[in-house]
């Protein structure tokens, strides 16, 4: 499983990049002390998963470590982009994927 993981994140990444929601500068150090569900108050969907679930995902697949169980990205994904002009497609079904494999609905 830590191999469709690791493609999956792959897939993510390309995503955002694609859709140009790829960040070069992190945000602030004092964004990532958040103590709520996707850093919502203090990221945007996209700097969460870029600056936070994606490194964390990749130590974990390069460490064979046990994976976290339901995640439910994809409904927080479409929450945040309802309103956007952008093709999410495709993103939206990357994150189904890692939802699925990560035992969600």
């Amino acid at each position: 499983m830590h191999t469709q993981v690791a493609e999956v994140l792959i897939d993510i990444e390309a995503e955002l990049r694609q859709l140009q929601l790829w960040e070069f500068e992190p945000p602030p150090d004092e964004a990532f002390a958040s103590t709520q569900p996707f850093c919502f108050d203090t990221l945007t969907l996209p700097q969460w998963l870029q600056f936070v679930f994606l490194p964390r995902m990749h130590d974990l697949v390069a460490a064979e470590a046990s994976l976290p169980g339901d995640c439910g990205i994809r409904p927080m994904a479409e929450e945040y982009f309802r309103d956007a002009r952008l093709p999410i497609r495709d993103l939206l079904l990357a994150l189904d994927r890692v939802d699925r494999l990560l035992g969600g609905p």
